[in-house]
């Protein structure tokens, strides 16, 4: 089992580089139909994608296993991660959790409650984008699954009601009952694990199951931040820094992570962009542990009345960025 998610990835290399665009076309031609046999219960005739775009990332629906039951340990009680690896951190009515990307690299979703809140966790390696969602909608609460799919490199989920496709990066709703639905994104932080437990003392984090399932605390995506291109992309990025350089994005606003880097601080438009060092990259070494610094930020908006509020933001790459957000800005410089 633990080197199952590693082979399916080089064979969907593999398929890519044979057969991407015989797989194109043949989606463009009605790939629904193949699409059908595995899910009989999306409603294909909605949708707010063109098809062709859709492509597999290797595993079948549910190769890569959401967490549905998440199992916790007190902060202070954690003994197997780096300092520095990085955890995706929430904090909701004095309930403060986090949730290690040595876990979700294996599993990139945990569908969870914290303070209350019915909450989606979402870690999407190919782009490294970290975004928490509210997973209440239309008066129910949904669970995410990963499909297997692959839109510009970003994951496709889907949620287990009515088995529509929802894009991570966004959260809308692309394919099935739900087209067009969007979900709220959650303020969050991804943080080294040092700081939570120095923040959040009280805290707990998300510890795997069986901790022999996968390779944890290891990453199959070794390198891959330091790579020229995408990871299974077929896309024309236009940016004006390289498609995996990293970008600190609010809204359709973002700023090169080398920019913010060397400022230690960019404040635009009552926003607040903090740099700080001393956090692992999940996809450089083999061992999270020992990857390079990249360190983490913070985004804050200055209220009316002076105080700080959390701004929900992603630190993830460019070519991502300008994908999901075409009408978007990198800055070059802060203004």
């Amino acid at each position: 089992m633990q080197n199952h998610t590693i082979v399916l990835i080089l064979i969907a290399v593999v398929a890519t580089l044979s057969f991407g665009g015989h797989e194109a076309k043949a989606q463009s031609q009605g790939q629904s139909s193949q699409w059908k046999r595995e899910w009989s219960r999306t409603d294909f005739s909605k949708s707010a994608v063109d098809f062709s775009d859709i492509m597999s990332g290797g595993p079948a629906k549910d190769g890569i296993p959401a967490i549905d039951d998440p199992q916790f340990m007190p902060v202070m009680s954690v003994q197997d991660i780096g300092e520095e690896e990085p955890v995706i951190v929430l904090a909701h009515n004095n309930v403060s959790k986090a949730y290690p990307l040595r876990i979700l690299i294996w599993h990139e979703i945990a569908n969870d409650v914290v303070g209350g809140m019915p909450v989606t966790i979402t870690y999407c390696p190919l782009c490294n984008a970290s975004i928490v969602f509210d997973r209440r909608l239309d008066g129910r609460v949904l669970d995410f699954g990963v499909s297997g799919k692959l839109r510009h490199s970003d994951m496709i989920m889907y949620d287990r009601q009515t088995e529509s496709w929802w894009q991570q990066f966004s959260g809308l709703g692309i394919v099935g009952e739900m087209t067009g639905k969007k979900l709220k994104k959650i303020p969050s932080r991804v943080m080294p694990f040092s700081v939570f437990k120095k923040n959040y003392p009280d805290g707990v984090v998300l510890v795997p199951q069986n901790p022999s399932a996968r390779r944890y605390g290891m990453t199959p995506y070794t390198g891959y931040d330091k790579s020229r291109r995408p990871f299974l992309y077929r896309g024309h990025y236009k940016g004006p820094v390289p498609a995996l350089a990293y970008v600190v994005a609010v809204d359709q606003e973002a700023w090169p992570l080398s920019a913010l880097r060397e400022k230690q601080e960019i404040r635009h438009k009552g926003l607040i962009l903090r740099w700080h060092e001393g956090m692992n990259s999940a996809l450089d070494q083999s061992r999270i542990d020992r990857g390079r610094d990249v360190g983490f930020v913070t985004v804050q908006r200055q209220m009316s009345d002076g105080t700080l509020q959390d701004e929900v933001y992603d630190m993830t790459f460019a070519f991502a960025f300008m994908e999901f957000e075409p009408e978007g800005v990198i800055y070059m410089s802060a203004e």
